[in-house]
């Protein structure tokens, strides 16, 4: 099975010897999220406002595939507090349309550069 790197400046670059996305076999597997900006600062906000940039760049990652969230079908949420677990879960809802995502939610002792939630995604091609 031939395996393709998707990559966007529209997303931060990865911090390390991985890919954006790969897409293989009709899916594409989004590399977690953290909340970097495409310029490779740190959002400092809350949950809330962390999840958002998590959700701006699998949305922009998902884009330079030619998909969408509407696409997605599988999350991972990594978090270091589950304590801010309704914060995350409000942005989260806003931008997963239903049916919504199989979707698993971790608490983790840290994640890269100090964020507080990380957000990996799998995504399916359309039926032609």
């Amino acid at each position: 099975m031939k395996k393709t790197a998707v990559a966007t400046a529209q997303a931060p670059a990865a911090i390390g010897p991985y890919s954006q996305a790969i897409a293989a076999g009709g899916l594409v597997f989004v590399s977690g999220q953290t909340p970097l900006r495409p310029d490779g600062t740190m959002c400092s906000g809350d949950a809330a406002e962390q999840t958002e940039q998590c959700v701006a760049n699998i949305r922009e990652i998902l884009a330079a595939a030619g998909l969408s969230l509407a696409d997605v079908v599988k999350t991972t949420v990594f978090m270091t507090d589950l304590g801010q677990f309704s914060a995350m879960n409000g942005v989260y809802a806003r931008h997963f349309p239903a049916p919504h995502p199989a979707r698993a939610t971790v608490q983790v002792s840290a994640l890269p550069k100090g964020a507080a939630v990380e957000i990996e995604a799998v995504a399916v091609r359309p039926a032609a």
